[in-house]
């Protein structure tokens, strides 16, 4: 292998060559380590690489190796996390100037995890200021200018987690680590062309990660695999003391022959590309999976729901940034004077959009539950091109059915996966979506799926430079 098939192979891969000792963990680093130095500002991807923290910790994994004691799947493998995790190491901005400076004393409980795994940390990762939460209309919504899909760099990465996608997409880390409250693991996952599962509300523990709403709050891996996002979620998965949602819950034992709910119109606008990719792996999952088809989302209103609750719960968590009138400081329009505008949610919405959830997650479950999964496409689209109002972009195409709004409700997990390209040459994808404490489930299917696909080890190519 050379480098650069060092650089794509997933986790699985990258253990066997450090167990084989075919590579160190120092020597996997600096690859690594040079081409964030070399791809990640063409690409807008990284906020702060961690030379000294990278070496340290891959030279305490070698010399462990070395001594007999291998932590784990994840020992001496490099990583980066999305710019909201607490770390000592560098300031963690939340991608938004008012916080360029903010400094934190502490590993957040994910990073802390993968330490103790052995896990070796690269960089803090770009993302969308403050993960969106204000409102951001276009792709340049954070003081790392906008995040560009190695696929086509004239087209987004993805919002929020960007700098994760691209990462992983690129080459530039083992894997990464996102979040998501609406979106923001399967969004940047499809966009890069790369798997993303997105875990159960509660699995994980959101300790040192910045809050944007506390009842949808997620973190989960963005990867280059199924297999590797099941590996690196048991890893950072469990109770923690320092966050109440957090627990420890069994992964649910996968089944022999996956049951799948095809999701009703689920093409309905979409691109024709999404659309025939959507079918192919269809195909592809009925040769091993029992599909239902026409399987109906009850039609209710998720995205209203999401929208006044992040509201409502983004206001309160940002109300020392809007009251003060830093929020002006913001990179990205709309996202100046969003947090006025989400400050002024009535109370009354935000406690009717919570109890009309309450009744939504118990219609998803009468839908759902007798599945191990439902198939949907991640989007109707492929990404949206950067210089262009979000809300102006591809109007031609609507009405697909949203998995989104809807799992991120109900607090399910979700597994996204590339399945094809579309225009520009750019990544499609499928999203399956689980029951809650499901995501073992998803990655037995997701993994079984790609060793009949090869979309998910397909490179992207890459530039040195951005022509403007």
């Amino acid at each position: 292998m050379n480098d650069e098939d060092i650089a794509y192979a997933d986790v699985v891969d990258l253990q066997a060559l450090l167990t084989s000792k075919a590579i160190s963990s120092v020597e996997l680093t600096q690859l690594y380590l040079d081409r964030l130095e070399k791809y990640g500002p063409v690409y807008n991807a990284v906020v702060t690489i961690l030379h000294e923290r990278a070496l340290r910790e891959a030279r305490r994994a070698d010399r462990e190796r070395a001594a007999g004691r291998v932590r784990g799947p994840l020992h001496g493998i490099p990583y980066g996390v999305k710019d909201l995790l607490a770390t000592p190491d560098a300031p963690t901005t939340w991608g938004a100037e008012p916080y360029r400076r903010q400094h934190f004393d502490f590993d957040a409980t994910v990073v802390a995890k993968l330490a103790d795994a052995g896990a070796v940390l690269l960089a803090k990762l770009a993302m969308i200021e403050l993960a969106g939460g204000f409102g951001y209309n276009d792709a340049d919504a954070s003081f790392t200018g906008p995040g560009r899909t190695p696929w086509n760099p004239a087209f987004w990465a993805g919002g929020s987690s960007t700098g994760s996608g691209i990462a992983a997409s690129a080459g530039l880390v083992g894997f990464a680590i996102g979040t998501e409250t609406a979106g923001s693991i399967v969004f940047p996952s499809m966009a890069c062309g790369v798997t993303g599962l997105r875990p159960t509300f509660g699995r994980v523990s959101r300790h040192g990660a910045m809050a944007l709403c506390w009842t949808l709050d997620k973190i989960g891996p963005i990867a280059r695999s199924a297999r590797d996002g099941e590996i690196i979620l048991r890893t950072i998965a469990g109770a923690d003391p320092s966050d109440a949602d957090a627990a420890d819950r069994p992964f649910l034992a996968p089944r022999r022959r996956p049951r799948i709910a095809v999701l009703k119109n689920a093409t309905k606008g979409c691109m024709p590309a999404v659309a025939r990719n959507f079918r192919a792996s269809l195909a592809q999952l009925a040769t091993f999976c029992d599909l239902v088809p026409n399987v109906a989302l009850p039609d209710l209103p998720y995205g209203a729901a999401v929208g006044t609750i992040v509201n409502a719960e983004g206001a309160a968590a940002f109300r020392d940034l809007i009251e003060s009138g830093k929020s002006r400081e913001l990179r990205q329009k709309d996202d100046r004077y969003g947090g006025y505008v989400a400050y002024a949610t009535p109370a009354v919405d935000y406690i009717d959009a919570q109890r009309q959830r309450a009744l939504m997650v118990r219609a998803l479950h009468d839908a759902f539950g007798a599945y191990d999964a439902v198939a949907g496409p991640t989007i109707g689209t492929v990404t949206y091109p950067i210089g262009a109002p979000f809300d102006k972009t591809y109007t031609q195409f609507s009405g697909t059915p949203d998995l989104i709004s809807p799992g991120n409700l109900a607090g399910v997990p979700a597994l996204a996966m590339p399945n094809g390209f579309g225009d520009h040459g750019l990544p499609t994808s499928i999203t399956l979506q689980g029951q809650a404490f499901g995501e073992a489930r998803l990655a037995a299917i997701g993994r079984r799926y790609q060793t009949l696909t090869s979309f998910h080890r397909k490179r992207p190519p890459l530039v040195s430079k951005v022509h403007a």
